[in-house]
């Protein structure tokens, strides 16, 4: 039904899969947010991480107020969507659906109501800070959510340009309770050099917590597939089995 055209590595001389349990952030969900457009480029996402050894994934589509009001039922119908369209593909991928919650006033009116948030596995929750500014008021934040029995995961700390010329905060907010997820692409340079420097310097000091593909499209997706990524990424990744849900607890 869908023709999938891509690169595949085939040098048996180098390592042609990434170390990783799984996959905790990616916007493979077709339709919701600004990620995979459709089924069929879902489905394209979903073979190159096969491809890189990735059989397992946690699809976290953004919810942001003023941008992208997803609820667990607009979630959960584009899973369901896209559980039907790997059977039938015969792709043998294991999904299921989370969410990336900015945190913002949306997010807090949610936590206030105490409405249920969708978690990565039981009381983890992905969240992300604003690209424009650096929160005010951090310890706040976390203290609300803490309360409400959650776990934070920071997205992509290595991405918040506010914070290049103190990498100091990036201790503090690991010491305050936030687990933090680095962008495998952020180490190809994808991003630029300053997310290369940051995202080396966490792995360095032992501050990673996950890792993550934030896979939106199909450029991402090639930029994991190529050989010397994938080399590149292992040297980081080594033997820790990062995203091993199973150790959630």
């Amino acid at each position: 039904m869908f023709q999938f055209f891509r690169k595949k590595i085939t040098d048996n001389s180098v390592p042609n899969f990434l170390n990783l349990a799984g996959d905790i952030h990616s916007h493979i969900l077709p339709g919701i947010d600004d990620g995979s457009p459709d089924i069929a480029t879902s489905l394209q996402l979903i073979k190159a991480m096969k491809d890189i050894g990735i059989h397992k994934a946690v699809a976290t589509p953004h919810i942001i107020g003023d941008m992208y009001r997803n609820t667990p039922e607009t979630i959960n119908a584009a899973l369901a969507i896209l559980n039907d369209a790997c059977i039938k593909n015969n792709l043998n991928f294991e999904i299921s659906a989370a969410a990336e919650y900015m945190l913002d006033d949306h997010f807090f009116s949610l936590l206030r109501r105490k409405e249920k948030l969708l978690t990565i596995n039981k009381n983890y929750i992905l969240t992300e800070f604003s690209y424009t500014s650096a929160p005010d008021n951090i310890e706040e934040m976390l203290f609300e959510i803490l309360t409400e029995g959650y776990k934070p995961i920071l997205a992509h700390p290595e991405r918040y340009f506010y914070y290049y010329k103190n990498y100091k905060i990036f201790h503090k907010l690991r010491e305050i309770g936030f687990l933090l997820q680095v962008n495998l692409l952020s180490l190809t340079g994808y991003y630029g050099i300053a997310a290369v420097k940051v995202a080396k310097y966490l792995f360095e000091n032992e501050l990673v917590d996950f890792v993550g593909t934030d896979m939106h499209h199909w450029r991402h997706a090639e930029t994991l597939l190529k050989k010397e990524n994938i080399i590149l990424l292992n040297k980081f990744i080594g033997e820790k089995k990062y995203n091993d849900f199973e150790a959630l607890v």
